[in-house]
């Protein structure tokens, strides 16, 4: 009678047999409680138990070849199904994925160009803040310089020069000869003082014919003494008095004084120089504060002009 063997008899081979077997026992009866209670459950067809005379024989290569060839079926009927459930899913997540980066874009482009459009309205913003830089306009525009008469000993005497005026222009001069002479305010010029040829004459406003018979006359729209600008001074040099006779005499460094009712101002003679009686650009305003005095020259001829600058003394 063969002696009952004890686990210490059997191989590792048999003991995991032996395993096998008992799990797939308690599975059975797990199922067949499952089927007791009214729970159906599909279960797989299980490969059938390996004898141990096949373990000891060589037969567990066998029988793992056998699993291998059951587990192959198992893994390749559910591959195709999860590849076919892969294969959309990857499909529609590229797509996904496209429109993610095409609105994440679209987002940029749609920033980037309100930036511009706002620097773009800042821009024009700004530019309609800056207000040009205004100069004074003249109201009348000089077209030959004041002081112009005939000479003492012309036929005829003493009268406005009217050969020295463009014959187109003469209309607009003679419109031009009946305006009213300004009143002369507080800051105004009311007396000149050339210390270095003896002048000291009183400064009526307005440079006409008819004014310069009065004194030494300030042409209309020029600025007031002190003020930024060119005061422009004339007189006459062989006729009423002769007040602007010595012009020539005077030097760079001379004074000319201006009085107001107010105060009083110097100015520092810079240079003189003759031109003829067209040259109306030396009556241009400037940026500082600068006085011109105007007269006919030579004495007792007066087809040109003898022209005087001089600066404020600061």
């Amino acid at each position: 009678m063969a002696r009952k063997r004890t686990p210490e008899d059997l191989t590792v081979e048999e003991l995991r047999q032996l395993l096998i077997e008992k799990r797939r026992a308690e599975r059975q009866t797990r199922l067949e409680r499952y089927r007791v209670t009214g729970r159906v459950v599909m279960v797989e067809p299980q490969p059938a138990a390996v004898p141990l005379e096949r373990l000891r024989s060589g037969g567990m290569a066998a029988d793992e070849e056998g699993e291998d060839d059951w587990e192959q079926p198992r893994r390749s009927s559910t591959a195709p199904t999860a590849r076919r459930t892969r294969q959309p899913r990857t499909w529609v997540d590229r797509l996904l994925l496209g429109v993610e980066v095409a609105a994440a874009l679209g987002l940029v482009f749609v920033l980037l160009n309100g930036m511009n459009s706002l620097r773009s309205l800042n821009q024009e913003v700004a530019s309609a803040l800056i207000q040009p830089t205004l100069t004074p306009t003249p109201l009348i525009m000089a077209v030959v310089l004041p002081s112009g008469h005939t000479p003492p000993n012309a036929p005829g005497g003493v009268q406005p020069n009217d050969a020295e005026i463009p014959e187109h222009l003469r209309p607009l001069v003679q419109s031009l000869a009946n305006l009213p002479a300004p009143t002369a305010g507080p800051q105004q010029a009311v007396r000149i003082q050339i210390p270095a040829i003896g002048v000291d004459h009183p400064v009526v406003q307005g440079d006409g014919f008819d004014q310069l018979k009065k004194g030494v006359g300030q042409s209309a729209g020029t600025p007031n003494p002190g003020q930024d600008g060119n005061v422009v001074l004339s007189a006459h040099n062989d006729v009423f008095g002769e007040i602007f006779r010595h012009l020539d005499r005077l030097n760079p460094g001379d004074e000319v004084i201006l009085f107001t009712s107010q105060r009083t101002y110097t100015y520092i003679v810079q240079q003189t120089q003759i031109v003829e009686p067209t040259r109306v650009e030396v009556m241009a305003q400037t940026r500082e504060p600068v006085v011109t005095l105007i007269s006919c020259y030579p004495y007792m001829v007066d087809d040109q002009r003898i022209v005087v600058s001089a600066a404020l003394q600061e």
